[in-house]
């Protein structure tokens, strides 16, 4: 009687145990994905070795910071300018959304402030991609590094299922730890 006891206890821990490394795998592989930033475009909202952590599962917004793969399979890091059915200008300086002057607040930092002259050179979606609207299931992203960055300006639009998820945070290293904007 007390090894039956002893076997339906241990079973019942084994079962806990086995449900913890599926919601833990579930988790890493599906939803909460570890990344390492590569490169320069996002500076100086992310850095050249930041790691971050990708959800997979929220709703796309503009300004969200992205992770996707492009054409040739690497996995960049960029900002969501433009959604779906939106026409995007820049001109002066000035990002205009559906002919609606918007405000970048994330670009306003030292860095963009030291660069003086124009950070963001002019253009519309009609001349970078020979159509005026973003089209279904696709997005314009840029990075926030707008001088050195290779984003839909070079290669157009990212596709929705390109998208690997968005990231607000960056867990290493420790001092630049914390939410981004």
């Amino acid at each position: 009687m007390e090894n039956k006891i002893w076997r339906d206890h241990l079973w019942d821990w084994f079962k806990a145990f086995l449900l913890a490394v599926c919601v833990a795998v579930a988790l890493r592989y599906f939803i909460l994905l570890p990344i390492t930033v590569q490169g320069s475009s996002m500076i100086p909202t992310l850095h050249q070795g930041d790691q971050m952590i990708v959800e997979s599962i929220s709703k796309m917004r503009r300004f969200d910071v992205i992770v996707f793969q492009d054409s040739s399979n690497r996995t960049l890091v960029k900002r969501i300018i433009g959604l779906p059915g939106d026409t995007i200008v820049y001109k002066e300086d000035q990002l205009y959304v559906n002919d609606k002057k918007v405000s970048e607040p994330f670009l306003k930092n030292s860095l963009v402030e030291k660069a003086g002259e124009t950070w963001t050179s002019d253009f519309d979606l009609e001349q970078l991609t020979g159509t005026n609207k973003i089209p279904k299931n696709s997005y314009f992203v840029l990075g926030d590094n707008r001088r050195s960055s290779n984003d839909s300006r070079a290669f157009g639009f990212v596709n929705e299922k390109d998208i690997i998820g968005k990231t607000n945070f960056i867990y290493y290293p420790m001092k630049r730890a914390g939410f981004i904007n």
